[in-house]
């Protein structure tokens, strides 16, 4: 685990199913340790720019710590169809005031960021066993599985914890 101008970097693998929906679901493995964090992202609704493409969409991105049974939302942009890849941004401008709100809030001392990108594709039956093996409610859905590197800076639910009880008042 590297650090980044003071905040925490986790790198790992992600896997993640694409759904026709828009939604996404899956899975990042923190390496080395290979900690288990959930992901969660449904699209959210805006107006696309015309410069960004037709591949472009804002995803509301849910990182859950099953161990600490505690969550972290990120608007992160996704680009290309199905090959993903998943970036922070830093501004959303020409969106709804709830979307720019979500985008400039900071969790606590850091922002978090999040960077994945696609480095094998599975579709049709490879995506369908792969689904049936690692995220069985998804099966039958017709998802598309992403699979590649995914690093996130800023999020400690472990400082967090720390953090908050260290501030709660003395009973």
């Amino acid at each position: 685990m590297e650090e980044e101008q003071g905040s925490k970097v986790m790198e790992g693998v992600a896997s993640i199913a694409l759904l026709p929906c828009g939604s996404i679901s899956g899975h990042f493995v923190q390496l080395p340790g290979s900690i288990c964090f959930g992901l969660h992202g449904t699209e959210l609704a805006c107006e696309r720019e015309c410069s960004r493409g037709e591949d472009y969409r804002l995803i509301k991105l849910t990182i859950i710590d099953y161990n600490r049974k505690k969550e972290r939302i990120v608007v992160v942009e996704c680009r290309g169809h199905d090959a993903a890849r998943l970036r922070s941004i830093e501004h959303a401008h020409g969106w709804e005031n709830d979307v720019v709100g979500m985008v400039e809030e900071k969790h606590g001392k850091n922002k978090i960021v999040v960077s994945f990108d696609c480095e094998t594709l599975k579709a049709e039956k490879a995506a369908e066993d792969h689904i049936k093996r690692f995220m069985p409610k998804l099966a039958g859905l017709d998802a598309i599985v992403n699979i590649g590197r995914m690093t996130i800076t800023g999020l400690d639910f472990e400082a967090e914890e720390v953090e908050s009880k260290q501030n709660r008042p003395e009973v």
